[in-house]
């Protein structure tokens, strides 16, 4: 007998979803039909939350996600995908929304990194890492205040060497249990 495991749940469900042609209600373009690029938390409570407090439907937008809606470098994938929305994918706007209660917030590097010992990573894992220049509780630590994360991140944006000028960034903090929207940065006034 097969054990049953997350993967072989979503194959039999997806095997089911296509028979059944379940996609055709979903079907829309690469380009975004509302020429927005949001950047958002992956928080699980976000999934849907998000998309209809913004009012948003399948082709709406381009949704990047990571966790804590950062932008931890001006050359990361999330930085690049931000540009290639915005040059390739008709995308006109950006939008940067956090969340109140997020996991980020004030998290701390040091019970990760014992979380990744336990879990098998070497301390000469870690020693190669600081040798090599990578400072790996920086990289993990989280934010303070999510206003100055998302304020930090729209700045990121904004003044990023590749970033066209003329390109509305605007910073937003989500409340995850009612979808409330409070704004950060009104980027039309920037």
């Amino acid at each position: 007998m097969e054990k049953s495991t997350i993967l072989n749940e979503i194959l039999e469900f997806n095997h089911q979803f296509v028979e059944k042609h379940e996609y055709e209600k979903y079907e829309t373009t690469k380009f975004p039909n509302k020429k927005m690029v949001i950047l958002t938390c992956m928080d699980t409570r976000l999934l849907e939350l998000l998309p209809k407090a913004l009012n948003l439907g399948n082709g709406d937008a381009k949704i990047v996600k990571n966790a804590g809606a950062i932008v931890s470098h001006p050359y990361g994938s999330i930085m690049r995908s931000i540009l290639i929305a915005l040059y390739q994918l008709k995308a006109q706007e950006v939008l940067v929304i956090a969340h109140h209660d997020c996991g980020m917030s004030g998290m701390k590097a040091e019970p990760v990194i014992e979380n990744m010992k336990e879990r098998g990573v070497s301390e000469e894992t870690f020693n190669i890492l600081t040798y090599s220049g990578i400072d790996i509780k920086q990289w993990l630590h989280g934010f303070d205040n999510v206003t100055e994360s998302v304020e930090n991140s729209v700045s990121i944006i904004k003044n990023h060497p590749l970033m066209p000028k003329d390109v509305p960034v605007h910073g937003l903090v989500i409340d995850p249990k009612t979808g409330k929207l409070d704004l950060v940065v009104d980027g039309y006034k920037n």
